[in-house]
């Protein structure tokens, strides 16, 4: 997936945990995991709104576009 996720970045640097995160984010620690190690298809922009609201940072310092290495070899 060529989006990255720094959501544990963020984390680290506001010394939170991921559950404390996700309850004042008002989504569950399991939703939270999926997005933070890159398995979400999707993410509401509400939900960017509110981690973004709650680490105070842009929704840039939480996701990246990484390009796919297409050399094959």
């Amino acid at each position: 997936m060529p989006i990255a996720v720094d959501i544990d970045v963020m984390l680290a640097r506001r010394k939170m945990s991921v559950g404390e995160l996700a309850d004042r984010v008002g989504i569950t620690p399991a939703n939270l995991a999926v997005l933070k190690n890159g398995r979400a298809k999707a993410v509401r922009f509400a939900t960017l709104a509110a981690l973004c609201d709650v680490l105070e940072c842009q929704p840039g310092d939480l996701l990246r576009w990484e390009a796919e290495d297409t050399a094959g070899g």
